[in-house]
């Protein structure tokens, strides 16, 4: 799985940098995409493999604190991603004529920079938070990597406002990006059925439907694994650290499989590229 994301998200990155036909909203808000799963993969899954090949089951508190950081914020940042590309779809099929003027590559590097900050600047305080709090004896992280909520759980003082500023960061990020993307596609599906032709409005859909599977992989996983490390009490423990992990480990494998499948233009370069022609 990390060999299939690394190679497949390296493949999307090459064929975006080197098609100039590609350097629209869409692919660089893939780009962006593709950029975050790499770093999401490569902040955790050389240490599963450690762990799982060579039983290296210990990490050092500073790496711990690392990966607590970049797991947060690129995740922030990938739902960030996820919500532009949905602006993207919105303004691409309402408002098809005037698409090109409104996301300019101006716009969507400002929309990339203000995600990457809201991640960097939201996901900070956990970190510095933690660092300076005392831990028990016990120091066991359950699942194969370090989490916010795994962590807390180590501690030996009171989390209130450790988890109360998890609340806050979850639903002022996901939540807020859930909402932008719910009413993304209210408007898409209000805007593709009022089309005259059915034929329209099947490539209108088709051009969503790979974001949607990118959504649902990324949210799905998720929301389950948040909702259960504060209130899934009763959820069987393998459960839940079987969705940790799918959490990290699927949408930055399956991402550049589904755009590359679906996306016609992308598939089409990867086609010449293997087949030695040149577009």
């Amino acid at each position: 799985m990390y060999v299939v994301a690394v190679a497949g998200n390296i493949i999307i990155l090459h064929v975006i940098r080197t098609d100039h036909t590609l350097h629209q909203p869409m692919y660089l808000f893939l780009a962006m995409l593709a950029l975050t799963d790499l770093v999401l993969s490569s902040s955790t899954q050389p240490k599963m493999l450690a762990i799982l090949w060579f039983h290296v089951h210990e990490i050092e508190y500073h790496a711990c604190l690392i990966q607590v950081f970049f797991i947060h914020a690129f995740s922030s940042v990938e739902s960030g991603v996820l919500m532009a590309m949905a602006l993207d779809r919105y303004v691409a099929i309402c408002f098809p004529l005037r698409h090109s003027s409104i996301l300019t590559t101006s716009v969507v590097i400002k929309l990339g920079s203000v995600v990457m900050v809201r991640g960097l600047l939201w996901v900070s305080p956990f970190c510095f938070m933690i660092s300076r709090m005392p831990f028990c004896p016990n120091k066991v992280i359950p699942q194969s990597y370090c989490e916010h909520m795994a962590l807390l759980k180590l501690v030996c003082t009171d989390t209130r406002v450790n988890r109360g500023y998890g609340l806050f960061v979850a639903f002022s990020v996901v939540g807020f990006d859930i909402i932008v993307i719910g009413i993304s596609y209210v408007m898409i599906l209000r805007a593709v059925l009022q089309l005259p032709s059915g034929e329209a409005r099947l490539k209108a859909f088709g051009t969503c439907a790979s974001h949607i599977c990118v959504i649902l992989a990324l949210y799905v996983p998720a929301l389950f694994t948040f909702l259960t490390h504060r209130f899934g009490h009763q959820v069987p423990h393998l459960v839940h650290i079987i969705f940790a992990n799918v959490y990290l480990l699927v949408p930055p494998m399956l991402n550049p499989i589904i755009y590359g499948v679906r996306t016609k233009q992308i598939r089409d370069r990867v086609v010449r590229g293997c087949c030695g022609k040149e577009p």
